[in-house]
């Protein structure tokens, strides 16, 4: 790139913000959730996952407030995209970038945007055929997984039940890489009132459950895979407490062909989703 060129899309002349800059220890809270429920905001980090927060931005999906950039070319256009939708763009220094982030690699660019104000009944309102529901999920890169999977495979919703981990956390937002704009994200911490409301929206309440008599495979060959279902998932060490799947309309497991004593919770949301995705397409 020309050296004008590369000038001119810079976000400006005056001095890079340090990380003691006011700016940047105000976004800085945001990476404890106290301070994302205060400000209402989350930060979003690297250039795929800016991209998809400028483009719900533009879609009215969200609102992006700033964006801290170090000083390095590869990241212009998205810089260009934001000053053209009127998004202030802060120079920041290597360290400034580094205290916003949460990697071991800092990426350099990080936006700064409005947490969505999904209710329950905003997110199920559309009635989805497939919505993933998380139950006491602690770890924020398997929930940040299951929204990235539950995009891919065409669910309508996930919802956050119960002491589930914050959808907004940085991990969190890092593994939906960038899903979390693409459908609707509510959190609900009365897990009773999450299964209504499903129901309500003519969802199958299935939860998946190592230790189920069923199978998918034998739900699958009887079609049941092929209705409207809320799949719920639970915590990683111990799954569906039985006071959870005595709520449920059923359990089903995935079957394991292998000598694997089990899945973990992504990879076995992946394989239950995308069963109940491809029974609904052929039925469809």
């Amino acid at each position: 790139m020309a050296q004008g060129a590369h000038s001119a899309s810079r976000p400006g002349t005056d001095a890079p913000l340090t990380e003691r800059s006011s700016r940047v220890v105000v976004a800085r809270k945001l990476t404890r959730r106290a301070g994302r429920e205060k400000a209402g905001a989350f930060l979003v980090e690297g250039a795929q996952a800016v991209r998809e927060a400028l483009a719900a931005h533009a879609e009215g999906a969200t609102a992006v407030r700033e964006v801290f950039v170090t000083d390095d070319p590869r990241h212009d256009e998205l810089l260009d995209r934001a000053r053209a939708a009127s998004i202030p763009v802060r120079l920041v220094t290597e360290r400034a970038a580094a205290s916003l982030s949460e990697t071991v690699t800092p990426q350099g660019l990080v936006a700064v945007c409005d947490v969505p104000a999904t209710a329950l009944a905003d997110a199920l309102a559309a009635r989805p055929a497939l919505v993933a529901v998380l139950v006491g999920i602690s770890d924020p890169g398997n929930a940040g997984t299951v929204v990235r999977v539950a995009d891919a495979a065409g669910a309508g919703a996930v919802l956050f039940a119960g002491d589930t981990v914050d959808a907004f956390n940085g991990k969190a937002v890092r593994a939906s890489t960038g899903s979390l704009f693409h459908l609707p994200v509510a959190r609900e911490r009365d897990v009773s009132a999450v299964f209504a409301a499903c129901r309500e929206a003519g969802l199958r309440l299935v939860g998946a459950d190592g230790y189920a008599t069923d199978d998918l495979d034998s739900a699958d060959r009887s079609g049941a895979l092929a209705a409207p279902t809320a799949w719920v998932f639970g915590s990683e060490a111990h799954g569906l407490p039985g006071h959870v799947t005595a709520e449920l309309d059923g359990t089903l497991r995935v079957p394991l062909y292998g000598r694997a004593e089990s899945l973990n919770l992504a990879t076995a949301a992946a394989v239950c989703l995308y069963a109940s995705a491809r029974a609904q397409h052929r039925a469809g």
